[in-house]
């Protein structure tokens, strides 16, 4: 596929992004997720932020002092902080912000190895990534392959399961903090039992609709070279005495004693 015709695809998936992220079903499913990063976010500060998906943005809630959202096309652009440009190449410098979050754009872009690339790349050493993606253990995912037309959103594309992410995230030296799952629900109805949510976010059982991973950069531990003393010198530095160097006439002597 080419570069044209993907930044031309992707418009019209975020339109139809959006439409589902207004409907009940949609809706119902950003106010788990909004509720399982609520206390995340609260944790997270810095100067900069980027939400990058079709729903309402879920950034706006960390104490960050400055959040942006993106959009394909400035058509879509919602306000003056968003971010107009493919996900392939994001018009931000290296180490710019302090967290990422990524909601559900990985199952549909054409290129999702780049966007994980580039979002890590934007973030900085003590910043974070966040993934919201569909899980297919859940009860939607269940279902998917039978009950759900594959060519419409939220059900297109490749629903990846957090183990997989692992590796794609280990790709780009970042690795996984921890990982929560939201959207608890009996099959045939909207993920609003408030009891059941609770107890599934409680126990973190993957059963939920969708998951959340929480990734930061890795520790690169720098290796400590302790100096070492010259073969020749002696002396008791656990005592606090200075190393004293064996002087040529003092070594013949103890070649003497030998």
């Amino acid at each position: 596929m080419s570069n044209s015709n993907i930044i031309q695809s992707l418009p019209q998936l975020v339109e139809e992004g959006r439409r589902y992220w207004s409907s009940p079903t949609g809706r119902a499913h950003w106010q788990a997720e909004r509720a399982c990063l609520g206390p995340v976010c609260e944790r997270l500060f810095g100067a900069h932020s980027l939400h990058m998906g079709m729903a309402p943005r879920l950034t706006d809630m960390c104490p960050i002092r400055h959040s942006l959202c993106w959009a394909p096309t400035r058509e879509l652009a919602e306000d003056s902080s968003c971010l107009v440009c493919p996900t392939d190449r994001l018009a931000l410098p290296d180490d710019c912000l302090s967290l990422v979050v990524i909601h559900h754009l990985l199952e549909i872009v054409p290129e999702p190895h780049r966007l994980l690339q580039e979002a890590t790349r934007v973030v900085a050493d003590d910043g974070y990534v966040i993934i919201f993606g569909w899980s297919p253990l859940g009860v939607e995912g269940l279902n998917r392959p039978w009950l759900k037309p594959r060519d419409t959103l939220p059900w297109r594309g490749r629903w990846r399961t957090p183990g997989r992410l692992k590796d794609w995230l280990a790709f780009v030296d970042f690795e996984i903090e921890r990982v929560d799952y939201c959207g608890f629900r009996m099959p045939g109805s909207l993920p609003r039992n408030a009891s059941l949510e609770s107890f599934g976010r409680r126990h973190n059982l993957p059963l939920g609709d969708t998951y959340m991973i929480r990734a930061r950069r890795r520790v690169q531990w720098a290796r400590v070279v302790r100096p070492r003393l010259p073969a020749t010198a002696v002396g008791r530095s656990l005592l606090g005495n200075s190393p004293r160097i064996v002087t040529e006439h003092e070594r013949e002597r103890l070649t003497e004693v030998e």
